[in-house]
């Protein structure tokens, strides 16, 4: 896209210049409200408007945007500042989740018992019934 913006650009500054330059004769131009005249070549006419319609055209431009990038640089200083929140947020979080890992206490894993088992315990608790004191 770049290439093609380039060579677009390219060929209209080199039909402009021979545009100008084949255009020799010597022009009067008056300035009306000052009374003046400046005779010139056409061809440094030519060149000298595309410029002053370049540069006003950037200038023009380069207003146009101007709240756009005022808003722009705002959005940056609050990225910022929301970048630095978070960061600190997430220190805060690390340590919380070190603090709650430090006071869980280690769960015992609880084995399910089989049905049989359950059975055979029965049977051993009543035993223990029946024995007699010592």
């Amino acid at each position: 896209m770049i290439f093609l913006k380039m060579l677009i650009g390219f060929l209209f500054w080199v039909v402009l210049l021979v545009f100008a330059f084949v255009n020799n004769d010597l022009a009067t131009f008056n300035l009306w409200p000052f009374y003046v005249e400046v005779t010139v070549s056409l061809s440094v006419a030519i060149v000298f408007l595309v410029m002053v319609g370049f540069v006003w055209g950037v200038f023009s431009s380069w207003l146009s945007n101007a709240p756009l990038r005022a808003s722009l640089r705002k959005q940056k200083r609050k990225n910022k500042q929301l970048h630095k929140e978070h960061q600190k947020l997430s220190k805060e979080m690390e340590g919380l989740q070190s603090d709650i890992a430090n006071l869980k206490e280690p769960e015992l894993p609880k084995t399910k018992e089989s049905k049989w088992q359950k059975f055979r315990n029965i049977f051993a608790q009543k035993d223990k019934m029946n024995q007699p004191l010592s």
